[in-house]
């Protein structure tokens, strides 16, 4: 296991450039399987989620080649329908292959998604979504097979907004016949940039960014190039970070329009914040005061962020209640803070965190992507020297953190594991 050693107590200030969306890119990189020919996607993040994607497009049969943050995808020849099992298992998201996959070939074969541990999510809202699009589902010794003469276009009002599912319908229904409506469909900005490279391919999906979509089904797509969305989940990470710290920062390639709730939440906490264009200039005082959050699906406060943010009123002054509704296990990073001094207690999905002045360096291991974040922003304020285990969850999402950091005044290492 790879750690991160960090000597807490440093002040951070400067600026730092926002990466490409990692909630954005997985989609996308999929949905160039749609395309029978030649993708240019730009502002791809390099991070091990992406590298995953990248590698179960060579063995699906694409031609993939990469150079800086560029990566030109062939989807000409693709050989193969089944997500292998291994590379599934690792990250959840690669669930959004099978709409891909199925949009394309009316046939997919995979197995139950790994990734994270911070909930049930279930698929079964995909395979409904699925099976409402005329899609035959059997299951055979864990393993998935989805199979149809042909996608047909209908109603489906799912009962959650999920953000993978709306995707992998949308993927389903870019080549079906007639029309595919979804109600109650995830919001995220995520959605929105998959559309737009979609829309820019040649299909015609109408709504995104709402709760309404309608994808109406088209014959062909055709090569395009296209420049990823910035990541909302990093940029609202680094103000948090710079923010415990009682630092400065300048936040470049960020509309600060898609983080909104987490800006509007950290004006309560005392921090000044000045937005301009594809910039967002954030000044902190020297202690934060305390706020409540309450996560939600977008536009609401991103689960996402519930950890980081968290993680920095673990220092402010007073007293605040965090409500966590979209994950039933992603409290599981607090009893690592508790490790550290964090004066927390937590109820069902309820944590109430009491400020304290300092925390206290220890090792400590991260326990999932955004955990692993929260750790970091401790790791910060603390004082002394901490390391962090595992932190390849960290590395699954964030793109040169510690680089970042380290340029914004930080005294963090990688230590890489053997």
């Amino acid at each position: 296991m790879s750690s991160y050693i960090i000597e807490g107590g440093k002040r951070l200030e400067g600026e730092a450039v926002v990466s490409g969306s990692k909630n954005a890119s997985l989609p996308i990189l999929a949905s160039t399987i749609l395309n029978k020919g030649t993708t240019k996607l730009y502002n791809v993040p390099e991070i091990s989620d992406t590298k995953i994607t990248e590698d179960i497009l060579k063995i699906l049969g694409c031609k993939v080649k990469k150079n800086n943050g560029k990566v030109e995808i062939n989807s000409k020849n693709i050989v193969k329908k089944e997500i292998p099992e291994e590379l599934m298992h690792q990250m959840r998201s690669t669930v959004v292959m099978a709409g891909a996959i199925l949009g394309r070939f009316n046939e997919v074969r995979f197995s139950y998604p790994g990734g994270c541990d911070i909930g049930a999510r279930p698929i079964d809202l995909h395979l409904k979504s699925f099976e409402k699009l005329g899609i035959n589902i059997t299951e055979n010794a864990g393993f998935i097979i989805c199979k149809c003469d042909k996608i047909i276009g209908a109603n489906i009002d799912l009962d959650f907004p999920s953000v993978g599912a709306t995707e992998n319908i949308i993927l389903a229904s870019v080549y079906a016949e007639g029309i595919t409506s979804i109600t109650n469909a995830a919001m995220e900005p995520e959605i929105v940039d998959l559309a737009n490279c979609l829309n820019k391919m040649g299909a015609k999906i109408e709504g995104a960014g709402t709760s309404n979509i309608k994808i109406t089904g088209v014959k062909k797509l055709k090569d395009i190039s296209y420049n990823i969305m910035p990541d909302r989940i990093e940029a609202g990470t680094l103000l948090c970070m710079v923010a415990a710290t009682g630092g400065k920062v300048s936040l470049k390639n960020i509309n600060s329009d898609i983080i909104s709730p987490v800006l509007t939440k950290l004006e309560e906490t005392g921090c000044k914040i000045d937005i301009r264009r594809n910039e967002i200039n954030l000044e902190a005082p020297k202690r934060l005061k305390s706020t409540d959050i309450k996560t939600m699906p977008y536009p609401g406060f991103p689960t996402d962020m519930q950890s980081v943010f968290s993680s920095m009123l673990t220092t402010s002054k007073g007293t605040s209640v965090i409500i966590e509704n979209i994950f039933e296990n992603r409290y599981k990073y607090m009893s690592e803070l508790k490790k550290m001094g964090a004066k927390i207690t937590i109820e069902g999905k309820t944590a109430v965190i009491k400020g304290t002045k300092r925390l206290i360096a220890a090792k400590v291991n991260s326990t999932d992507l955004r955990g692993g974040a929260a750790l970091v922003t401790a790791a910060l304020v603390a004082k002394g020297k901490t390391e962090i285990t595992n932190v390849e969850y960290i590395l699954r999402g964030y793109e040169d953190l510690d680089k970042k950091l380290r340029y914004l005044g930080a005294n963090i290492t990688l230590k890489e594991g053997e």
